[in-house]
């Protein structure tokens, strides 16, 4: 896992990336004079969020659109009213601008192309290419066959064109039931592609459109409308998953009984991506049963989600870029993925001081009511976002588990009579502990070094451990969610109990809220979906749920992959 397959990264023989297959094939449909220009789509259907395997399509659709000079449409197909809603429309919009696409006036939608779809439905049915069928949705599936056993042909195959035209007009006035009759392609029920068995073009279901309303009771099929909306948009090559592959002949069947133009199907193998779902069935079952909050559940493997926890596009971008496309399955680490987040991060965000389990720590010989004010670095990789003013005082917040009374040998934290540096303050000691009836430890007492000011002391001696913290007459109040992984194993449909589903590996621990958390007076003003780096803690940003006066962080990825030790400790319990 997480290795980009071998298709994507061959190299030539001046040590340069070659190109993936999908470009040598425009390559030579360009030199050949197949096609003039290069003309892509991407084209979701608007039945729930896009997810990061999503994020793999639009951005090779797109990036080979640009860098051939040519153009990608961004096409809704929307064939079945059951399951669309104009939510997951906006949703996807919004997302692939996120990524930063832009499909300029070519937004289009299947159901554009109903009344032409319909006609030249009626075409097949004249030519003798399709019939009605009232076999049972069950009695199609039985006569289909199996894959070492031919399909039966209906006994209905052989209506006269004149009756079939007669029942596929009456079913477009709704004089039929759901599930009454079909319309079928008459191609092979002997076939050894199953998908060529007659395939089903249209059935009828009475149910509102979200864009045509209730104009139409008989929707064509993903396989009916799909190769010829390609063709009715110019579209050259037809990049798509590997799924599609068998369903390939019965697209070049279409067409070419429609002598319409035909554009080139290539497919590639889709993301799968480790401790994580990416079936829209399955991810609907999180959100409806209550497993997770929503489609934008920081969680979730959705873009929205991935936005929320604060992955940015250029992160996504790398991503995708990073693992490449070839023709066999494999599944990527996600690990991969947090690292192009952190590399990310690590340039742009700005850090800051945060005590997400404060600690009460008194400076005993720290002038009460003195405020110093040091001046630290925004962000080391990058000089060019300056610096800030923190400011001191005698009375910090540091975190708990930055304390052990009773510590071990290499332990270079506090601890009674241990020194350490306060990050660009001054040199602390402790030098008591004040513990509840309870005997835990409340607030620590120490001294500190007035010569050791920014990290600095005149006899050059050195400490090992240095803490973030925050001033307790300044700090900010917050709220910090600690996402995880949502699963516990690579593979969460491998489950250890008969019966269980890929639910039994959710990650019980993979959201941890925290409040009563301290943030330096920076934050103030910070914004939705802004970038920060807790000092020492990780990658954070600002989440919607943000108001006035209550400042939400989400974590996006820690500052290194400790999954690995999480994982060792989760199974040996």
């Amino acid at each position: 896992m997480g290795e980009p397959a071998e298709e994507s990264r061959r190299t030539d023989e001046g040590g340069t990336k070659s190109k993936d297959f999908i470009r040598q094939i425009i390559d030579k449909d360009l030199r050949t004079g197949r096609y003039n220009g290069v003309h892509t789509r991407f084209p979701p259907e608007p039945n729930g969020y896009l997810h990061i395997g999503h994020a793999k399509a639009i951005c090779l659709n797109f990036g080979i659109a640009e860098e051939y000079g040519g153009l990608c449409n961004l096409r809704f197909d929307d064939t079945n009213p059951l399951r669309e809603e104009e939510e997951y429309v906006q949703s996807i919009i919004e997302d692939v601008r996120w990524l930063g696409f832009d499909w300029e006036d070519r937004l289009f939608y299947a159901s554009d192309y109903f009344d032409q779809l319909y006609e030249w439905a009626v075409q097949l049915i004249k030519d003798g290419k399709a019939y009605v069928d009232d076999l049972s949705p069950e009695e199609i599936r039985q006569y289909r066959g199996t894959l070492t056993k031919p399909g039966r042909e209906s006994p209905y195959r052989n209506r006269s064109v004149e009756e079939n035209l007669d029942l596929f007009e009456r079913m477009r006035r709704g004089e039929f039931p759901d599930g009454s009759r079909v319309l079928r392609a008459k191609i092979d029920m002997a076939s050894p592609n199953l998908n060529l068995r007659d395939p089903v073009m249209y059935r009828i279901i009475h149910a509102s459109h979200h864009r045509t309303g209730d104009k139409w009771c008989v929707y064509p099929t993903y396989d009916w409308a799909h190769g010829q909306s390609d063709s009715i948009e110019g579209i050259t090559h037809s990049i798509c998953t590997l799924e599609f592959e068998g369903h390939r002949p019965l697209y070049d069947w279409f067409l070419d009984q429609l002598g319409v133009h035909h554009p080139r199907q290539i497919e590639f193998a889709r993301l799968e991506l480790s401790h994580t779902v990416l079936s829209k069935r399955k991810l609907r079952l999180l959100v409806e049963d209550g497993y997770v909050s929503g489609w934008d559940d920081p969680r979730m493997p959705t873009l929205a989600g991935l936005r929320r926890r604060g992955y940015t596009p250029e992160a996504i971008r790398n991503f995708c870029n990073r693992i490449g496309v070839a023709k066999t399955n494999s599944v990527i680490d996600v690990a991969l993925l947090e690292h192009c987040v952190r590399d990310d991060l690590n340039k742009r965000a700005q850090r800051v001081m945060a005590v997400l389990r404060p600690l009460r720590l008194v400076i005993d010989n720290y002038p009460e009511g003195q405020v110093e004010e040091f001046e630290v670095e925004n962000n080391p990789e990058d000089p060019g976002m300056g610096t800030r003013k923190v400011p001191f005082s005698r009375v910090l917040y540091v975190e708990r588990d930055d304390f052990m009374e009773d510590p071990p040998r290499r332990w270079f934290r506090l601890a009674p009579g241990r020194e350490v540096r306060l990050k660009g303050a001054y040199y602390v000691t402790c030098v008591d502990v004040v513990k509840n009836e309870a005997g835990e430890v409340v607030e620590l007492h120490c001294t500190y070094d007035p010569e050791s000011r920014g990290g600095v002391t005149p006899d050059g001696r050195k400490v090992r451990g240095t803490l973030h913290w925050v001033s307790a007459e300044h700090a900010l109040d917050a709220e910090v969610r600690l996402y995880d992984r949502l699963f516990l194993k690579a593979d969460p449909e491998d489950v250890d109990e008969e019966g269980a589903d890929f639910r039994a590996n959710l990650n019980p621990n993979s959201l941890e809220v925290l409040t009563g958390c301290k943030v330096e007076p920076s934050l103030a003003d910070a914004k939705v979906g802004d970038h920060c780096q807790f000092l020492r803690l990780g990658y954070f940003c600002v989440d919607p749920d943000s108001a006035k006066g209550k400042l939400v962080f989400n974590r996006t990825v820690t500052l290194r992959d400790t999954w690995g030790k999480i994982a060792k400790r989760v199974g040996a319990r």
